[in-house]
């Protein structure tokens, strides 16, 4: 005889069948609802409306919470539609969940210093920074991170960022600004610190010279090189800094003082490659070719890829009416330095003479291009610098 089932078991059993059926259908019906929501955000972003897509995102996170792709996107969406502080969670819900988007953390970061949370911004932009391959967004972020550490006195930390978005972005403006500004403050700083350890220093007096340059005041310059050089005579730099502002005068007494000081440089460094190309070029004003084409040669062996000496070697040369020797030099000075007119024109020169009437045609017309970007520079910059004093020989001159 079969046994009896009571009736509530009977209806229980036939409510599990039926929640179990409801549950499955509601299930089929969310993921219809999700993808909906998200095929009419893609439409919508196609259609570049995203403020008829975020609502869509939204209504897929209320179906699948745990989606971090539609958590991020809605982040995304929200922070370049000016809603920073509602991006934020969806932002940090996905990098918790997929430590490894960067460009999410990124924007997060960014979210976050535009709200006032510095210290969670300035966290998650250090973690994205390195991990973002996306150039652009790179300096964005980098940017972002110069300046808090501009404003914490990081200036360390800001020129290491700095360095780096000079190798991917070496013509961005924003970049060469805040290079300048930062480069600035670190120049200060240091100013600040020498005057404090060693205020009578020969480097403080080397240091004041080159401020006074920086305000034309060449006369001013000059007699802190030489306050720097009586305290220290062997002060790396002084002698050939101090030389190169005597050789901008005309008077002879200047001039003569100037070939001293880059000889005193070279005997204090045998290796001033610098210095030497000056003498050289004294030497070639004296005359004295044979001189100069010495000079010249041991700078190109010190440092092969001076491209200003390889320039005026070729000169030489060609005043010793050597020109199968100049060539070699001429076109490794434009491979080394390709923005320099005179050396174009030069390098015409020889072509046309030599008879490469389409090489020199090339070189021409590089020379042209470069000497109106000079000339454009030039115009630019003839309001903003300051040109220095004349260089007098009298002794009220440094008065």
């Amino acid at each position: 005889m079969r046994p009896v089932i009571p009736r509530f078991r009977l209806i229980v059993a036939a409510l599990l069948v039926l929640v179990g059926a409801c549950h499955a259908q509601t299930q089929v019906d969310q993921k219809a609802d999700l993808a909906a929501h998200l095929k009419k955000a893609q439409s919508y972003l196609a259609e570049k409306r995203p403020d008829l897509a975020i609502p869509e995102l939204k209504a897929a996170v209320q179906l699948d919470p745990e989606n971090v792709e539609i958590q991020g996107n809605l982040g995304v969406l929200l922070f370049f539609s000016g809603k920073t502080a509602e991006a934020i969670p969806h932002l940090r819900f996905a990098v918790e969940k997929q430590p490894d988007l960067a460009k999410i953390q990124g924007i997060l970061g960014i979210a976050e210093l535009h709200t006032g949370d510095l210290a969670n911004g300035r966290k998650d932009l250090e973690a994205a920074f390195p991990q973002t391959d996306d150039e652009k967004f790179k300096v964005q972020v980098g940017l972002e991170l110069v300046g808090i550490y501009t404003k914490s006195t990081d200036l360390d930390q800001a020129a290491g960022i700095l360095a780096q978005l000079k190798k991917i972005a070496p013509d961005n403006p924003e970049v060469l600004y805040a290079s300048y500004r930062t480069y600035a403050d670190l120049s200060g700083e240091a100013m600040l610190a020498l005057s404090l350890a060693a205020p009578d220093s020969a480097q403080m007096h080397q240091l004041l010279a080159h401020e006074e340059i920086k305000e034309g005041n060449t006369n001013a310059a000059i007699a802190q090189y030489r306050k720097a050089i009586a305290i220290n005579p062997r002060l790396p730099g002084a002698h050939f800094e101090l030389a190169e502002l005597l050789h901008t005068s005309a008077d002879p007494v200047f001039k003569k003082e100037a070939e001293q000081e880059y000889r005193a440089a070279l005997a204090g460094n045998p290796r001033d490659e610098k210095a030497i190309c000056q003498l050289a070029g004294i030497a070639l004003t004296k005359g004295d070719v044979k001189g100069a084409y010495q000079l010249y040669s041991n700078a190109i062996e010190i440092q092969p890829d001076d491209a200003n000496a390889q320039l005026e070697l070729a000169k030489v040369l060609l005043e010793m009416n050597k020109p199968d020797e100049a060539l070699p030099l001429l076109e490794a000075s434009v491979r080394l330095e390709p923005t320099n007119a005179t050396a174009h024109y030069r390098l015409a020169t020889l072509y046309k003479r030599m008879g490469r009437t389409e090489d020199a045609k090339r070189e021409v017309a590089l020379y042209q291009q470069y000497k109106e970007m000079k000339e454009k520079l030039r115009a630019v910059y003839k309001d903003l610098l300051i040109q220095p004093d004349e260089i007098r020989s009298d002794e009220n001159a440094e008065k």
